[in-house]
């Protein structure tokens, strides 16, 4: 569940700004976002009538990381704090800005990403509340280019399978660890 009511999967865009070469190219932004309305607004060079899409939530070139942290990822961690399932998926091209919004810049307290935010938060969360008892597993696995590999194995490069039984779909032989502190 989310802020908005009862949905299942919520669709979150972020646009990163023009790397340095794009500046120094000439290249001008094509895209508005308007986070008020969810809609990202593309003027393709040469057409008139620019492309409206709608979506969940929009987050432009200057949208602060706790922002997107606070609005996107933090009531998915209520709810898995109250033993629901909860996933934060980031999709994009190559350097579209996902690891940025994921991971940030971890020991930095205003770009840390959305990963050791979350992190932080289910802590604190347990910390403050000694009457319940919780077990963390965590486990972290990428999907490039239609393969699956598990980014906790020592190597990396082991190649996993997607899977599908009864009780869902699943990565064989993904690792999990128990954690105990962000």
């Amino acid at each position: 569940m989310s802020s908005k009511g009862t949905e299942c999967i919520r669709v979150i865009i972020r646009c990163r700004p023009l790397s340095e070469q794009e500046v120094k190219d000439g290249r001008e932004i094509a895209v508005k976002m308007n986070h008020k309305t969810g809609e990202v607004i593309v003027n393709k060079p040469g057409e008139e009538i620019p492309k409206v899409f709608t979506f969940d939530s929009v987050y432009d070139w200057v949208s602060e990381q706790e922002t997107i942290f606070a609005e996107t990822a933090y009531p998915i961690i209520e709810n898995v704090l109250q033993g629901y399932n909860g996933t934060i998926f980031a999709y994009g091209q190559t350097g579209t800005g996902k690891t940025f919004t994921i991971n940030g810049v971890p020991k930095d307290p205003v770009l840390k990403g959305i990963m050791p935010r979350s992190f932080e938060s289910i802590f604190k969360e347990i910390e403050m509340d000694p009457s319940k008892e919780f077990l963390v597993r965590a486990s972290y696995l990428e999907i490039y280019n239609e393969e699956i590999r598990d980014l906790l194995f020592k190597n990396g490069q082991k190649k996993l399978e997607l899977k599908d039984k009864d009780t869902g779909v699943y990565v064989k032989d993904l690792s999990t660890f128990v954690v105990k502190t962000a």
